[in-house]
């Protein structure tokens, strides 16, 4: 690359050169090589020691020219930064890394608004976990939801939900999910805790705010790629071992699908007071929920209900 012309110059560099033009000496003590290189002044051949001072004007079209050297082969050198970039497909994937990896979005607004933009984009695939208990939503919401779906499945693109266990006993909630599984999404449920999570294409994760816990509304855009691989694996693993909507559960009839989900911990042999933190539920919920269960089948104590419920699961 071209040299850069040796300025700016020092208040010394322009009392020089005001000494020279009067009368060819420099000031005392003072280097001269900045001015001789800058085309300010010249060696007098005639006189040693002395200069003769030369056009500004002339010397400042130099510096310009030289500039404008220095841009335009800079300017060549950023023309060629992409093929430099087009040689990472060539080095070792395990060194893989994504650049700026993740962005927090401060307001809930934010992230529905970045999660919309991806899915413009989507081809493959939108995962959603929802561990939160259902709620009533506004019809508005969930006709806009179901639009949502089905333009995705129009494009080929995947989708798969994950709910907690408990919107199989919400009217509203499951006759949304319901019409999503006919509108050809795949909807499982889950009888134990997972974090709320979006994944869109492989590429894009959405994840809740936790740097600080409890903020709800705020979350966190994560485009690392080995971060997002690793949550894909997350989701994958949940997704095995929730019930899948369409199976449901016929095991009985008689029971809620929570209380079935307390039941299915306690044969795996969770002791009753961890039930609650496995499900997300209050020991006093638990307790409640398996009192309604036993009058629901006649069972006198929890013992009676684990021999009933594993009968039926044997005749199922």
């Amino acid at each position: 690359m071209p040299d850069l012309p040796d300025l700016p110059l020092s208040s010394g560099d322009r009392e020089t050169y005001r000494a020279v033009a009067s009368d060819g000496a420099p000031l005392d003590g003072h280097d001269t090589a900045r001015l001789v290189g800058l085309g300010l002044i010249a060696p007098n051949p005639d006189e040693p020691g002395r200069f003769l001072a030369r056009d500004p004007r002339a010397a400042a079209q130099q510096v310009l020219a030289q500039a404008q050297a220095a841009i335009t082969q800079a300017v060549a050198c950023m023309a060629e930064v992409s093929a430099v970039e087009g040689l990472a497909p060539a080095y070792d994937q395990h060194r893989w890394y994504s650049g700026p990896v993740s962005e927090l979005l401060q307001t809930r607004d934010e992230m529905n608004a970045r999660i919309q933009q991806a899915l413009r984009t989507a081809s493959s695939e939108m995962w959603t976990a929802q561990p939160g208990a259902p709620v009533d939503r506004d019809p508005e919401v969930q006709r806009t939801g179901m639009e949502r779906v089905l333009d995705l499945r129009n494009r080929g693109v995947l989708v798969r939900s994950l709910y907690n266990v408990a919107v199989r006993d919400h009217a509203a909630t499951s006759g949304h999910l319901a019409a999503a599984v006919e509108a050809g999404a795949e909807v499982a449920t889950l009888e134990e805790v997972f974090p709320r999570l979006v994944i869109i294409d492989g590429v894009h994760l959405f994840i809740d705010n936790c740097v600080l816990p409890g903020d709800r509304d705020a979350g966190w855009h994560v485009t690392d790629r080995a971060t997002v691989a690793w949550a894909h694996m997350l989701y994958q693993q949940l997704w095995a071992r929730g019930t899948r909507w369409q199976e449901g559960d016929a095991s009985s009839g008689m029971l809620t699908e929570r209380q079935k989900a307390i039941l299915r911990a306690l044969e795996e042999g969770e002791a009753q007071h961890r039930v609650g933190p496995r499900l997300g539920l209050s020991e006093r919920t638990v307790t409640k929920e398996l009192a309604t269960a036993r009058a629901a089948v006649g069972a006198q104590t929890v013992y009676q209900l684990m021999a009933w419920w594993g009968r039926r699961q044997a005749e199922g």
